[in-house]
């Protein structure tokens, strides 16, 4: 008889948490100051007007109004100012 358990089931059983990553708000949508916009490692989306990065590289507005993407190069999130009412 062996003295020890087989190893195959004690090296498994070990998996992370999923972080949720991703764009969190869509173009079009409203939002207000201090949103977060989009949960990224690295800068896959960039920060345009009215938009800045976290120390996490999450962006995050810094105003009310309407989420607009760009584009270019790089893709660029921004936010147009909602008119104050």
């Amino acid at each position: 008889m062996a003295h020890k358990k087989g190893q195959g089931a004690s090296k498994n059983g070990r998996d992370s948490n999923s972080q949720r990553l991703g764009i969190k708000v869509y173009e079009g949508e409203f939002v207000t100051a201090g949103s977060i916009l989009a949960r990224q490692r690295g800068t896959k989306w960039h920060p345009g007007n009215n938009v800045r990065r976290a120390c996490d590289d999450s962006l995050f507005t810094v105003v009310d109004g309407f989420v607009v993407f760009r584009k270019t190069t790089k893709t660029l999130v921004s936010v147009t100012p909602a008119l104050a009412v």
